[in-house]
């Protein structure tokens, strides 16, 4: 007659309880050996059937996980209460074999390249160490089923495998989601205790030309595109594009960017080729990168690809000026997607506005953009059209004055006519109205802006009586009266009124 192990009682006899920790044992030094055995992975050499197992892993994980919240939760119970039932061998037969299932799943979706670095290695090991101390704790089980028996060690052992449970668990979820995904939303005082830097505030957004290329403008595309599949973690190719030192470092292809030269870079070559092309990136199945996107990538790289220029230090067209207005848009809502939100904090711009500055962008090519992070507030420069900016054609703009919080009118043939437009701008934080035609009248204008920062006067025939009017700015830190007749008394007057200004007046 052969002798059969019941899980759900007491193991019969001795041999029984030596046999299960033999193989319990036995998996467990398995489990550890499989990684030290195969070295570094290697997906070019893997067939597809270790790819199609392992993509079973995120399946099967969560099998464990939930049976040992189950069981620690059963235990916890069972402490403070007669009538509580301890856990069976069985609960922990299935949990402590789930464990090692999803071990080897994990194992072969590894094998089967795209995910590397020191964060999948804490996965990798945290996930074995649970294993094996599932596998310990369903050993001691089999040896305290006996009635009287001490359960101090064996709670001991439930404790420490859901411990490292969990951290095991957080290295996979961030993995998927990134480092910092369970602790995001945390409030300060917790993250302090933590000992994690606390929350970013929102950006106060930057005009135009004053945020950096790589930065505020082609690492948004990188991480809507191309981060999810080329981080920490998950770098297919070997190359990773969540910074800028890592994006110039290249993979396995070698160098992803050719500085000066988009047509010879690597990402743009990929991101070009035929959507039904087995190498075009991003993959099928991901979201495909916008045409004005890709034109953002190229003409940043044939710049020089530079990590810290700002856009007025690159020569921009109105074509690159227009497709960052639409990639401003993108990102509004993206972010709001992303916090769960039906549209973003800032209101999206409605039918009618992005109606009316699409037909007024016409009449000013590349002048009228979104203002950047999640805005429906505007920003107009008229550079590009010097002096056939006249206070005729600034009219046209007024259905639109409201929403401005940036304009650079430097340069043009506006006249006070054109800056009396602006007193319904009351968000307006930057003018430039440097070698224009304006007067005092323009200043008596500006004076009921209240969250104007940085005015932009130099050669314009403004007086001291004029400028006395700025007084009235509590938000004023920047004044530009370089080459005007401004004298020195009004200027002490103006740091003494506001003593948080910057005055810059060439002396």
């Amino acid at each position: 007659m052969t002798t059969e192990i019941d899980i759900d009682t007491k193991p019969k006899n001795k041999f029984l309880l030596w046999t299960v920790s033999f193989f319990g044992l036995l998996t467990i030094a398995a489990m550890i050996y499989m990684p030290l055995r195969a070295g570094e992975p290697d997906g070019t050499k893997m067939p597809d059937i270790v790819r199609f197992l392992g993509h079973f892993h995120p399946v099967i994980l969560h099998l464990p996980i939930g049976i040992f919240i189950l069981i620690i939760t059963q235990e916890f119970f069972a402490m403070f209460s007669k009538k509580s039932p301890r856990t069976g061998l069985f609960p922990l037969f299935f949990g402590a074999s789930s464990a090692v299932l999803a071990v080897i799943l994990g194992f072969l979706l590894y094998q089967g390249g795209g995910f590397e670095g020191d964060l999948v290695e804490d996965h990798l090991w945290g996930g074995i160490a649970f294993a094996s101390l599932a596998v310990l704790t369903f050993i001691v089980k089999t040896w305290v089923m006996a009635p009287g028996s001490s359960q101090i060690f064996y709670r001991f052992m439930v404790l420490a495998s859901v411990g490292v449970m969990s951290y095991a668990s957080h290295a996979g979820a961030s993995i998927t989601h990134g480092k910092d995904y369970l602790f995001e939303y945390a409030p300060d005082p917790l993250r302090e205790i933590l000992g994690l830097p606390p929350k970013e505030k929102e950006k106060e957004a930057k005009p135009l030309e004053e945020q950096v290329v790589f930065v505020d403008i082609v690492q948004p595309i990188l991480e809507m595109r191309c981060v999810e599949c080329h981080k920490e973690g998950k770098s297919k190719g070997r190359f990773r594009m969540d910074s800028f030192d890592l994006l110039m470092k290249g993979g396995k292809e070698g160098d992803a960017i050719e500085p000066g030269n988009a047509l010879d870079s690597n990402i743009v070559f990929r991101a070009e080729l035929p959507e039904d092309d087995e190498e075009h990136m991003p993959p099928e199945g991901k979201t495909d990168i916008e045409d004005h996107e890709l034109a953002i990538i190229k003409w940043w790289i044939d710049q020089g690809a530079d990590p810290i220029k700002t856009v007025a230090d690159l020569e921009l067209t109105d074509e690159i000026r227009n497709a960052i207005g639409q990639l401003q848009l993108t990102v509004a809502v993206s972010k709001a997607h992303e916090h769960g939100e039906d549209k973003p904090k800032t209101e999206l711009p409605s039918d009618d506005l992005t109606k009316t500055v699409t037909e007024l962008g016409e009449l000013f090519p590349g002048g009228l953009t979104f203002e950047s992070q999640s805005s429906s507030n505007l920003t107009f420069t008229g550079v590009s059209m010097r002096e056939k900016l006249t206070d005729e054609e600034f009219a046209k703009l007024s259905p639109l004055i409201s929403k401005m919080v940036s304009m650079d009118l430097s340069s043009t043939s506006i006249s006070d006519a054109s800056v009396a437009l602006l007193a319904p701008a009351e968000n307006l934080r930057m003018i430039r109205l440097s070698e224009t035609a304006i007067t005092d009248a323009s200043l008596e204008i500006l004076a009921g802006l209240g969250n104007l920062e940085s005015i932009n006067l130099y050669g314009t025939q403004v007086t001291d009586e004029g400028v006395k009017r700025l007084f009235a700015l509590p938000n004023l830190k920047r004044l530009y009266l370089w080459q005007t007749d401004i004298s020195d008394e009004a200027i002490g007057e103006l740091k003494k009124a506001l003593p948080e200004l910057e005055i810059v007046s060439g002396i």
